[in-house]
This record gives C-alpha cells, sequence and structure tokens, in this order.
C-alpha cells in the first residue's frame, strides 16, 4: 500500500467518523414535544424509601410508610415569590424551589440586547427546576410544594455593591413544635447557591426526618439545529458522581430502559446536564444519601427526575440540627468548577464520552486557557496552539514531508514501471516494492504522521464543541463566536485552497486515475463539512494546513536542491 493510498483512506475514515457522529446524535435525539403537551409535575419523595436509608446515629431505623402520590401543578403552593439579584444571577425562589435563573453574563445571542441566557425556569416549554424539602417518617414535614414561608420583608433582594452575599430566610413550623429554617445564600460572582437548613424541636418528642433534594425537567428544544451542530451533539441528561462507582450518566431517553437507580452514596452530586450550562446538587461530603432517577408523564409528555434522599436528622426536645448542600447553577466554567473542590465536578464538563479523549481535551483546554491568558484572544490563542503542537510534532512532519519528497523524486522511474508493465498489476506492484526496497523508500512513511493529526483534530471538536469559555468568544472582523459556524464560510474556503494546493505537492505514486478522482475531490468534501462545524474549529485546521503546507513547500525544494547539488557533484568527479 503506497502512501497516497494510505492517506486516502485515513482521509476518509475521518469523514466517515464525522459521518457517524452526526448519525448517531440525530438517532439518540429525544423526541421533541409539542408545548401544549408538557405539563410540569413533581414528587415528593416516597417516604417508604427512608426505610433504605443509613441509619441516623442515635435514631431507629425508619419503618416503611406509604409513599405519596404524584402531585401535578403550575407552581409550588407556598406565598409569593422572592426575587434575587446578584451580579452574575437574577433568581426566583418559591419556598422550597429555585423556579427561575437567568445568567447575567451569557445572552442567548450575540445580537445587542439580547436577553440573558434563563437555564432554570418553571414555565411549561422550558422547563427546569430545583427542589428540596423533607420527609419525616410519622410527622409532619414541609415540601418543595408547600410549607415554607418568607420569612423577609422585601420581596425583589439585590446584592449590594459592597456586598460579598446575601441571605434570604423562609421558615416553616410544624403543629408537634418543630421548626425548620432555610437559608439561600448567594456570593459575588459565584453561581453556588448555599442552602442551608436548621431544624429545631420545641416540642415534648423527638422528630426524624430525611432532607431531599432534586432537579427536574423536560428536554429543552435546541436553538441550534443542522448537520454536525455542537450543541445537538453535546450530551443532555443525568449525572451523579459516587465516591464508589466515580462518575455515571444517562440520557433522557435512555431514563426507563436502563433500569431504576437505587444507589448508596455518601457525598458525591447529582446533576442534569446540557450544553454548556448544567445545574447540580452538591451535599456535604460525608452526607448519606439515596440517589434515584425517575420517568414522569404528565399529559402524555416525559418528565424527567434525579433526586439526593438524605441525609436524615434525629432531634430530640429542645435540640437543635443542620443540614448544608450547594446548588450549582450556571455554566461549565472549567477553573470555577475546579474552585469548589467537589471530588469528579469536573467531569460535568463531558468532553467526551471516550476517557482518551476526555483525557487529552483537558489537556489541550489547559493549554489553550494559557495561551488565552497570554493573547487575550480565544482566536488567537487556538492559532497559538497549532504552532505548540506543531512544534511537539516537528520530527513526525519533517518525517512524513521527507518521504514525500523523496517519492516525489521517483515519479518519473514509477511512471516507467506502470508504462513498462501496462495492466498486469501484480507485477507493477512487485516492481515497485522492489524499487522501494532498493532506494529504501518507506511508502507507509508519509501516512503514519497523519494519526497524531486526526486525533487530535477530533478531540478538539469535542473540546471546542463543549467549551462555555468560548461561547460567543469573537476571533477578529466577521467571525464574532467561535462557537458558531463561520457566517461567510471564508475559512472553509481557505481550507479548500490549502488542502487543493497541499495536494499539487503530494506525489501521486503508483495511484490509479480512480484514485486520482477521489483525491481531487477530497477537499470539496472537507470543505463541505466544515462549513457546518464550529468556526474554531475551522480556525485551526486552516492554521494546521497553512503551517503544514508551508512547512512541506520548504522540504520539498530544499530537498530537491540537496539532490540537485548532490548529482552536479557526481558529475563532475565521473568527468
Amino acid at each position: 500500500m503506497n502512501q497516497t493510498r494510505a492517506f486516502l483512506i485515513l482521509a476518509w475514515l475521518m469523514v466517515a467518523t464525522l459521518l457517524w457522529m452526526e448519525w448517531g446524535k440525530e438517532k439518540s435525539a429525544p423526541p421533541a414535544l409539542p408545548p401544549s403537551a408538557v405539563a410540569p409535575a413533581s414528587t415528593v419523595p416516597s417516604a417508604a424509601g427512608l426505610a433504605a436509608q443509613p441509619g441516623v446515629p442515635g435514631a431507629p431505623t425508619a419503618p416503611a410508610v406509604a409513599g405519596a402520590a404524584a402531585v401535578a401543578s403550575a407552581a409550588p403552593a407556598t406565598d409569593a415569590p422572592v426575587v434575587v439579584n446578584t451580579d452574575v444571577l437574577k433568581v426566583i425562589l418559591r419556598g422550597g424551589e429555585v423556579s427561575e435563573a437567568d445568567l447575567l453574563r451569557y445572552p442567548v445571542g450575540t445580537e445587542p440586547g439580547s436577553p440573558p441566557m434563563r437555564l432554570l425556569a418553571h414555565d411549561s416549554t422550558l422547563y427546569f427546576v430545583a427542589q428540596s424539602g423533607w420527609v419525616s417518617q410519622g410527622g409532619s414535614a414541609p415540601t418543595h410544594e408547600s410549607g415554607f414561608r418568607y420569612a423577609g420583608d422585601a420581596r425583589e433582594l439585590k446584592l449590594g455593591d459592597g456586598a460579598k452575599d446575601i441571605s434570604v430566610p423562609f421558615v416553616w413550623t410544624g403543629a408537634n413544635g418543630v421548626t425548620i429554617t432555610r437559608t439561600y445564600t448567594f456570593g459575588r460572582s459565584d453561581y453556588v447557591i448555599k442552602v442551608r437548613d436548621e431544624v429545631s424541636n420545641a416540642g415534648a418528642a423527638a422528630w426524624q426526618g430525611y432532607v431531599y433534594r432534586q432537579l427536574s425537567r423536560v428536554p429543552r428544544e435546541l436553538a441550534r439545529k443542522g448537520p454536525f451542530s455542537p450543541e445537538q451533539y453535546s450530551f443532555q441528561g443525568a449525572a451523579w458522581y459516587s465516591p464508589t462507582d466515580k462518575y455515571e450518566k444517562r440520557k433522557f431517553d435512555k431514563f426507563a430502559a436502563d433500569g431504576n437507580l437505587n444507589k448508596q452514596v455518601t457525598g458525591g452530586w447529582i446533576a442534569m446536564l446540557q450544553h454548556h450550562f448544567f445545574a447540580a446538587w452538591i451535599p456535604g461530603e460525608k452526607d448519606q444519601g439515596q440517589f434515584s432517577l425517575e420517568q414522569l408523564n404528565a399529559g402524555g409528555a416525559p418528565q424527567y427526575l434525579i433526586r439526593d434522599l438524605g441525609p436524615g436528622v434525629n432531634v430530640a426536645p429542645g435540640q437543635k440540627a443542620s443540614t448544608e448542600a450547594r446548588l450549582w447553577v450556571g455554566p461549565k466554567l472549567v477553573k470555577a468548577i475546579e474552585a469548589q473542590k467537589v471530588q469528579g465536578l469536573d467531569r460535568a464538563v463531558d468532553f467526551s464520552s471516550y476517557s482518551i479523549f476526555a483525557t487529552l481535551a483537558n489537556g489541550l483546554f489547559w493549554l489553550l486557557d494559557k495561551l488565552h491568558g497570554l493573547f487575550g484572544n480565544w482566536g488567537w490563542a487556538i492559532i497559538g496552539l497549532v504552532v505548540l503542537l506543531k512544534l511537539a510534532l516537528y520530527p513526525l512532519s519533517a518525517a512524513q514531508y521527507k518521504s514525500q519528497a523523496k517519492m516525489r523524486k521517483f515519479q518519473p522511474r514509477v511512471a516507467q514501471l506502470k508504462e513498462r508493465y501496462g495492466d498486469d498489476k501484480q507485477k507493477f506492484q512487485m516492481a515497485l516494492m522492489e524499487l522501494y526496497k532498493k532506494e529504501k523508500i518507506n511508502p507507509v512513511g508519509g501516512c503514519l504522521p497523519l494519526l497524531p493529526s486526526i486525533i487530535i483534530f477530533m478531540t478538539l471538536y469535542w473540546m471546542l464543541a463543549e467549551s462555555v469559555e468560548l461561547r460567543h468568544a469573537p476571533w477578529t472582523l466577521w467571525i464574532h463566536d467561535l462557537t458558531s459556524r463561520d457566517p461567510f464560510f471564508v475559512l472553509p474556503l481557505c481550507n479548500i485552497a490549502i488542502m487543493w494546493a497541499t495536494q499539487k505537492l503530494t506525489p501521486m505514486t503508483g495511484m490509479d486515475p480512480t484514485q486520482q478522482k477521489m483525491m481531487q475531490f477530497m477537499p470539496l468534501v472537507f470543505g463541505a463539512i466544515l462549513a457546518f462545524l464550529p468556526a474554531g474549529l475551522v480556525l485551526y485546521q486552516v492554521a494546521n494546513g497553512g503551517l503544514g503546507l508551508l512547512q512541506q513547500w520548504i522540504t520539498t525544494k530544499s530537498y530537491a536542491e540537496e539532490n540537485a547539488s548532490g548529482g552536479s557533484g557526481k558529475d563532475k568527479d565521473k568527468s
């Protein structure tokens, strides 16, 4: 197999991989739901589940109690909502539910005046909420649907310019003398909401209860559709992490098919992921709980829920107990997520389902982030990344281009062999291999260095598609969003020109006319594919191809001049 044929196989393999990715996401995407079919439903966890909970120190094992029925409601049955404004979030609280959250620094579009991204919402088309409440084995308890009442004055709060955080209190008081005070705390430039529940028992009997925290949503209709849309490829569904089984996830359409989840976990976290953004409940690292999934049907439309039931508290008369968790509502910012120091939370940035690509993507993003700190522009950082990768892979690419230059030199002799043996392909191949052996030419030496380039290209596809840091990030002139396609297709056209010029320098040694025609169409095929890919990825390909073309041209010219001078010296010696 000669070098050009190997390149052809690798090129078509890359095209096939991209097409397979597109087919896979179309096949697995959940069906779009008509807005009228979606009616938000919520469930209170079954108290029967308490029997499976880890025991509370000093407390008896909770007996099984009949489960609560699913409750359909347009909004939690609590008092008027409370609006909280920080520098990064606008949140609406309804007792035990965070029912709306706008990400103020992330507009929906790039046009001026575009509204902020709404991650959490209680309306039917975008339903996605974070809920928390309590269940008790024998007594009453507040749920996310009813019980908690606002204990403050103003219904709209704003984080002051000099303040570091703002607290929002809610209170529930039961007939048994038990009071639960819930406090939501919002920090400056922080996408984490701290949720603290303090239980005070002024009654005559001990009270035992279990806090539950859950995320409930319907699949969001994709804003960007079409071939190779990064949003369509990005994972959408539930994810969770436990110290024993590590990171796990499940797509919406697999909730029922893959069986029930009933996992006893200490620490860990639960989340709902989507393109660029996510929400996650993060309990204390020593808290014991039970993770579960549910698929609900409200008016025939599926609704998906992930829940953490626990930890439990046993509060004697006159005593107090508390439990605290963090609720992340925001973008998949790598540095901010790492700052939480939560084991496995970085996997919420789901660069790839394949561990090797995820590891490579994390490394490339780290390098890209350092370059962004240097240049202050993600587009120039991508070009800088290309330069560094070219330097790292220089020995391989130099071997590739030298092999091509050497094969180019022997093209006339190969043409003579082809003319000599005519249609006898077997004899022609034997003579060609004999020539390669005699002249010490490795026919695959020029194609093996292409493998790292293809792997890096595929890794960058996942990394650029998932990195919210590059969302709406401009490069220069007409490129205003590196995660969207080039609006004027300038970069794909540049790539076609670079590939065409590269073909002119690449020898077609031993290639039949059919293969030559296929090679001629390759720039157009890749140009058509790149036209729908993120501009940042196409920018990488153009920069990588442009530098490769320059290196190939210099290598070919140097090799030709070296052989010409060597040949002249030999002729003089013979004379």
